[in-house]
């Protein structure tokens, strides 16, 4: 039984191997000459102003559970349903409360004014 990982364990030997040896011969033959503006925050080239640990909007994350939502429901509905007719009733069922409980997380992000953007 165990013979059937033995590619998966040999693929991940190897390329965590290899991510090793890459990073070690970039470290010695790379340039590495840190200085104080290098090693500074880079953001679209301007100089940082205020605090780098600043609040952001509850609506950014609004979105990002939005996004999950449909990045979920196509994961789950795309091979249900290309297997639909050999599923039956019973699958017809469990992706209608699938959708339903999708359903309402939306609705609860429309409630909440993800969908409007300023």
């Amino acid at each position: 039984m165990i013979e059937i990982y033995l590619p998966i364990v040999v693929l991940l030997v190897i390329s965590v191997a290899l991510s090793v040896v890459i990073l070690f011969f970039s470290r010695i033959f790379g340039p590495f000459r840190p200085n104080r503006r290098k090693l500074t925050p880079y953001e679209s080239g301007m100089t940082p102003i205020g605090p780098a640990q600043r609040r952001i909007p509850v609506k950014f994350y609004l979105v990002a559970v939005l996004f999950i939502i449909f990045d979920i429901e196509v994961i789950f509905i795309l091979p249900w349903a290309v297997v639909f007719r050999d599923l039956g009733a019973v699958a017809l069922v469990g992706m209608a409360v699938f959708i339903v409980i999708l359903l309402i997380a939306f609705i609860y992000e429309w409630k909440k004014g993800a969908m409007v953007w300023e």
